[in-house]
């Protein structure tokens, strides 16, 4: 007889799909999303459309319709090639949101925005003149304010993620109410 047990399904969002080892990663990532009952969703595993050119575009549509069939996201929003998350992960964080998914992000440390940037901007100016935001978050404030939740843990041994994870087991209110319950 067929298992009948819905698992959540989670998008994996982040530059882990940047990373030399982008696959075994990927692979320990949706492990770890098993062994806390949900169905990861890796970008690099999505199907790509034959014949949409060019490669970029399918890859775009492949991750979308991913986000589109996961109940959640979770977002590794380390900084990336400076100081801010990667793009791409911003906007995949806000597709969801706007979609009405949960979306959990978790960060190495909770060292706030102008804390992480005090050794490059420490009057709170960058080299360029510009205001360093300070609102004791650990992201920009509109990313920050929207997000479901904002967990910290290093990414060795992918302890954020894990965080992330529980985290996303024990939303309570209406954000509960958007993952598929388990049925017997």
């Amino acid at each position: 007889m067929a298992d009948r047990t819905l698992k959540p399904k989670v998008y994996l969002a982040g530059p882990d799909v940047f990373y030399p080892d982008a696959r075994q990663r990927g692979a320990e990532l949706c492990r770890l999303c098993a062994a806390n009952g949900f169905v990861g969703l890796y970008p690099l595993d999505a199907p790509l459309q034959s014949g949409v050119q060019p490669l970029s575009l399918a890859i775009y549509l492949a991750n979308r319709a991913l986000i589109d069939q996961a109940d959640a996201v979770v977002a590794n929003l380390r900084d990336w090639r400076g100081h801010e998350p990667d793009s791409g992960t911003v906007w995949e964080a806000a597709y969801a949101l706007a979609c009405g998914k949960p979306v959990v992000g978790y960060l190495p440390s909770g060292h706030s925005l102008r804390e992480r940037m005090a050794s490059v901007a420490p009057t709170g100016q960058d080299a360029e003149g510009n205001e360093v935001e300070d609102f004791g978050l650990p992201l920009n404030l509109m990313l920050a304010h929207s997000l479901t939740a904002i967990v910290h843990g290093p990414e060795d041994g992918h302890a954020g993620f894990q965080a992330a994870l529980e985290c996303l087991k024990h939303l309570d209110g209406h954000e509960k109410n958007r993952l598929p319950s388990k049925s017997r």
